[in-house]
């Protein structure tokens, strides 16, 4: 008979780092993934706010290096739990209470224009993109490049039927066989927000150089970890995003690993990749459980949304910048 599919009834506890039987949950580490530091504490303690289930996600951050990280952290099979479409489905539900789809279009419109300075590529491969909202705009601005998708979940097939990438790939690029399979085929590599949610950050990083050609270009945004907000507003800071993300990068370690596999930093960006959604995500985090509690919160959710949006211009300057991008340039040879 086939294996019963799992379901939400029949997942087991979890955020119990002493549970080894847990298949969703790897054991604790006692030391930091990215520089080995045993010098970890706890930065926080989130539960699923889709889900609701019992139980707490832990994030530690290294007192060396900084970098944050889930611990204990998910299993291949909790991983691919969190990335079904279903769940999947409830995420950008949960998400579009904080950003209008106009909203994320404009942003991705912006992001392409920024981006329309590099060169014309002939090919480029969006990674962790979802349904190919980046690609969809950044047409615009490179009108003959050819982009293709990359995503662990079935919305880049969907994106390929409706014509918004040319090639659709399933997974991550560690997934076995699919950076050899697209070596050095590629112009540019993006990446945006995919790093929070890989298991193996700098593995993903080596894929991503392996795909592009010499001299190509990778484009990185990512989660800032030392917003200001997120000390702020702890669990209910949006970004922390669990149980989703694995690990939160500082940028002076990002850079510094790009730089040890031999990439040019052409440009580091603290402004433009800010998201005015901080106050606003963590009412909509502490409103997610009852549809009572959302109801209620409405009004307040539109008083954060609007203060998101004009401290921006303002924030986007600070300590409070909650993302930050990097361009690097693959070496020629």
């Amino acid at each position: 008979m086939p294996a019963s599919p799992v379901t939400p009834k029949t997942l087991p506890r979890r955020g119990d780092p002493q549970r080894s039987s847990d298949p969703f949950l790897e054991p604790r580490r006692e030391n930091c993934p990215w520089c080995g530091s045993a010098r970890l504490r706890t930065r926080v303690r989130a539960s699923d706010p889709l889900r609701h289930r019992p139980g707490r996600f832990v994030l530690d951050q290294c007192r060396d290096c900084a970098h944050t990280f889930q611990n204990p952290r998910l299993t291949a099979e909790g991983l691919a739990f969190y990335h079904r479409d279903f769940y999947v489905r409830h995420l950008e539900e949960f998400t579009a209470r904080v950003l209008s789809s106009r909203a994320v279009r404009r942003r991705h419109r912006a992001t392409a224009y920024k981006l329309s300075a590099l060169a014309e590529a002939e090919s480029w491969l969006d990674v962790g993109t979802g349904r190919a909202g980046f690609p969809e705009a950044a047409k615009e601005f490179f009108p003959y490049t050819s982009f293709d998708g990359l995503d662990p979940t079935a919305r880049v097939q969907q994106a390929q039927l409706e014509e918004r990438v040319e090639e659709a790939h399933r997974g991550y690029l560690t997934t076995p066989g699919t950076a050899a399979g697209l070596r050095g085929r590629y112009d540019v590599v993006s990446m945006f927000r995919h790093l929070e949610q890989t298991p193996d950050p700098r593995a993903e990083l080596r894929a991503a150089l392996t795909v592009l050609r010499p001299g190509g270009h990778l484009v990185l945004e990512v989660a800032n970890p030392r917003c200001a907000f997120a000390a702020l507003l702890g669990r209910w800071w949006l970004p922390h995003g669990q149980p989703r993300h694995l690990h939160l990068m500082p940028l002076p370690n990002l850079r510094a690993e790009l730089e040890a596999l031999g990439c040019t930093i052409l440009i580091t960006d603290r402004r433009a990749p800010h998201i005015p959604y901080d106050l606003s995500g963590a009412v909509a985090l502490a409103s997610a459980p009852h549809a009572l509690l959302r109801f209620a919160a409405a009004p307040l959710l539109d008083v954060a949304t609007a203060l998101d949006h004009v401290l921006a211009p303002f924030v986007r300057r600070t300590p409070f910048s909650n993302a930050y991008r990097l361009v690097a340039r693959k070496a020629a040879r």
